[in-house]
């Protein structure tokens, strides 16, 4: 099954492509500010392993043409919230276990999300990205367990998740990857780990 969901917002339309097995695992979303061309690969691999994946941009692309937008971490974090609250309605995903899986700028934005939809949101997966952006309060209410993945050149990204580790009450655990190294196989290690829970 494959499906377009859109969300409108005063700045244009969000355009969300879902697609599911049909013996899905769980749900994840892998989220980014604006389209990569890898995420068609990654969106493959995942449901290859059985997962159904909603892929979520939460800039459109009159947004993602200003460089701060994607700092705007109150404004991600609501157009997420707004996507979160369309699967609670959606019959092809409500019954599925869900994942946030972000990248980059798009991390902080899961992290404070998934701490105000403790209930619905079992793990969180961030490849890279600031997460200590998120706010002390998103950091401290942050339930489900948290996978941080950081590439071997990445200078930045580990020294905000060390003024982020004080706060964190859940589960979480950090890998750096190596050169070339494919994260998916530690994501998806992570999610059937704590999925259950």
């Amino acid at each position: 099954m494959t499906r377009t969901l859109t969300i409108q917002t005063p700045h244009g339309s969000l355009h969300n492509l879902f697609e599911r097995p049909d013996e899905a695992h769980g749900l994840i979303l892998l989220i980014r500010t604006h389209h990569a061309p890898i995420d068609t690969t990654i969106t493959a691999a995942l449901v290859g392993r059985g997962y159904a994946v909603l892929r979520c941009e939460l800039l459109t692309s009159q947004e993602a043409q200003f460089a701060d937008a994607t700092q705007n971490v109150p404004r991600l974090s609501q157009r997420l919230i707004e996507i979160l609250d369309l699967i609670r309605r959606d019959g092809d995903m409500l019954d599925l276990p869900l994942t946030l899986l972000a990248s980059g700028d798009s991390s902080p934005a899961a992290v404070r999300a998934a701490a105000q939809r403790d209930s619905q949101v079992k793990v969180v997966a961030c490849h890279g990205g600031l997460i200590d952006r998120a706010g002390l309060q998103a950091l401290h209410l942050l339930a489900a367990p948290l996978l941080m993945l950081f590439d071997a050149d990445d200078e930045i990204g580990p020294t905000a998740f060390q003024r982020a580790a004080s706060h964190l009450d859940c589960r979480h655990v950090t890998k750096v990857l190596e050169l070339g190294e494919d994260p998916l196989p530690a994501v998806v290690d992570w999610i059937r780990l704590h999925s259950a829970a």
